[in-house]
């Protein structure tokens, strides 16, 4: 049913444009001077809504119409690595709040002076893991640190790591003997709200040693049964590139494989530039990039795998 609807709408918006387009031409062929202005609005409206439409089109894999598990790891140097790791939530937060999706923060470990350590989010909306498989990979940071009493210039990293969120499609089984399950009392951001009870679920496989956690939920049950569908969603993620690469082995093509190189470099001091190392995009304004402007390296970076060329 969501499949459903979500063809149906994408036909509502292809039939509505197509009558726009002919409602435009039809005042076109009126040759009235009056109607100029207007027409001149339209296709401006038009170009806008064709734009967005052919940015669609690059969503090609199979799950980027999912919603989409979002994790950040603040990088080893402390307080200023965890700094960045918050700066990048706050990014990706505006981010999907300019788009209207939704974000639920299933686990949130503070840092010790500032910033965080680790988060990981849900992100709800139309084809929001197409977009944000983008930003899988190591963030770099240039800048004066705010925490340097003797103002020297720092480099901070951050890891970012993404998933389609399909736990709920897929059939996965996995051995109750291959998990570790921690309880522990959940907290929020900066420590506040902390629990009494131990709600806070905290699941290692430990075939993969993968580690999920969830805090959010207000019960013991709620938690393990939120962290049990992440774990499911990784475990199917980590199988799916690993058949990839395979694949790609087979062919010769060049593999990716460790997805944790440093993606992109955001540098705020000499001089200010954000820029993807994989496209080669970037723009000279780094407080629009952080403040959640993140669409034009998106729209780059799906045309780079598909073989487009980037502007």
């Amino acid at each position: 049913m969501q499949e459903l609807t979500r063809l149906r709408d994408q036909i509502t918006i292809w039939q509505k444009l197509s009558t726009q387009i002919s409602d435009v031409l039809e005042l076109a062929q009126l040759g009235d001077e009056e109607l100029v202005a207007e027409i001149d609005l339209e296709i401006e409206r038009l170009k806008v809504a064709v734009h967005r439409l052919e940015f669609e089109t690059l969503f090609a894999d199979e799950y980027d119409a999912e919603n989409c598990l979002l994790a950040i790891h603040a990088g080893a140097g402390g307080t200023e690595a965890q700094d960045w790791a918050e700066m990048l939530e706050r990014m990706f937060l505006r981010w999907a709040d300019s788009h209207q999706f939704v974000v639920d923060i299933l686990e949130y470990t503070s840092g010790d002076e500032a910033g965080l350590k680790s988060c990981l989010m849900l992100v709800k909306g139309d084809y929001v893991y197409g977009r944000l498989k983008s930003e899988r990979g190591v963030h770099r940071l240039v800048r004066i640190s705010p925490y340097d009493s003797s103002s020297r210039r720092h480099t901070s990293f951050a890891k970012v790591e993404v998933w389609p969120d399909v736990a709920g499609d897929i059939e996965i089984e996995i051995d109750e003997k291959d998990l570790r399950i921690d309880r522990f009392k959940a907290s929020g951001a900066g420590g506040q709200h902390v629990q009494k009870n131990e709600t806070a679920v905290r699941i290692t496989h430990i075939p993969t040693g993968i580690v999920v956690s969830c805090q959010n939920q207000r019960s013991l049950t709620q938690n393990k049964e939120v962290a049990m569908g992440v774990l499911k969603a990784q475990l199917f993620d980590l199988e799916r590139r690993k058949q990839e690469e395979e694949l790609a082995a087979l062919k010769g093509e060049n593999v990716d494989a460790g997805w944790g190189s440093q993606i992109r470099s955001y540098v705020l001091h000499p001089y200010k530039m954000v820029k993807d190392h994989r496209t080669n995009y970037e723009v000279g304004n780094p407080d629009r990039v952080l403040d959640g402007g993140l669409d034009d390296f998106m729209e780059a970076y799906l045309k780079y795998r598909v073989g487009e060329p980037v502007e």
